[in-house]
């Protein structure tokens, strides 16, 4: 008998699977039976190998949210009941000094696509009368400012108030919409911080944890929030940090 964890018969689009983060809850999904597509702009072989070297169930799409709306079509007549919007990209640089260019890319990948692809999802989900949950990912950013990061801050506030708007509209057709707001981890994203020793220093030290997070430590969370079990969770932004927002 299937417990309140498990994702048997369901189906799961990850968004930027190719490594960290993604990877790691593309991989989780598959561990608790969902058949997982891995989408990014590469391809995500890595991903896939892992998930089918375990036993479950993988394929891979290649898109590029460069483009918000790469995803408006993707969901059409598919079984997706699961989504999680991960894919995102940074750009560091004084406020003083960050460029138009790097405001619009960065908030086109993180904001803007994030809306509509949950838009296309959502529009599927209730046409056809199916239950399914969201999973956005935002960021410690969502609650601070951060520096130097001011597309990726405004970015990531954003992701918070469409995930609580999303629930509030959607709860009615059975549709959950959370985020996961990861601390530092262990990832492509944060190799700049974990290479400057002194910056690095001070992350650790403020960690009640005493350590970087991995991105297992998302994947687990992702597919609590996506399982049966949080069906009562909706409207969540749920910091995963090692006890960094508590200090």
């Amino acid at each position: 008998m299937a417990g309140p964890f498990s994702l048997q018969g369901q189906r799961a689009l990850v968004t930027g699977a190719n490594t960290g983060i993604g990877q790691a809850i593309a991989v989780a999904l598959a561990g608790q039976g969902a058949s997982v597509t891995c989408a990014g702009r590469r391809p995500c072989h890595d991903t896939i190998s892992m998930i089918r070297a375990a036993g479950g169930e993988a394929d891979d799409l290649q898109i590029d949210f460069a483009d918000p709306l790469a995803a408006r079509d993707i969901f059409a007549g598919a079984d997706y009941s699961l989504l999680v919007n991960n894919a995102g990209i940074i750009r560091r640089e004084d406020a003083v000094s960050h460029s138009e260019a790097d405001w619009d890319a960065v908030v086109d990948v993180n904001l803007k696509a994030v809306f509509f692809t949950c838009q296309a999802f959502g529009r599927e989900l209730i046409g056809a009368g199916r239950q399914g949950a969201i999973l956005n990912i935002a960021s410690l950013l969502s609650f601070q400012g951060g520096i130097r990061v001011p597309g990726y801050t405004a970015s990531k506030h954003g992701i918070a108030g469409i995930t609580k708007l999303l629930a509030n509209e959607w709860a009615p057709h059975g549709i959950t919409v959370n985020a996961i707001a990861p601390g530092y981890i262990a990832t492509n994203n944060t190799e700049a911080l974990r290479e400057d020793p002194e910056r690095s220093r001070q992350i650790l030290e403020r960690i009640p944890a005493g350590r970087w997070g991995r991105p297992e430590d998302i994947g687990g969370t992702a597919a609590f929030l996506c399982s049966p079990a949080a069906r009562y969770i909706t409207g969540a932004v749920l910091n995963v940090d090692g006890g960094w927002l508590a200090r």
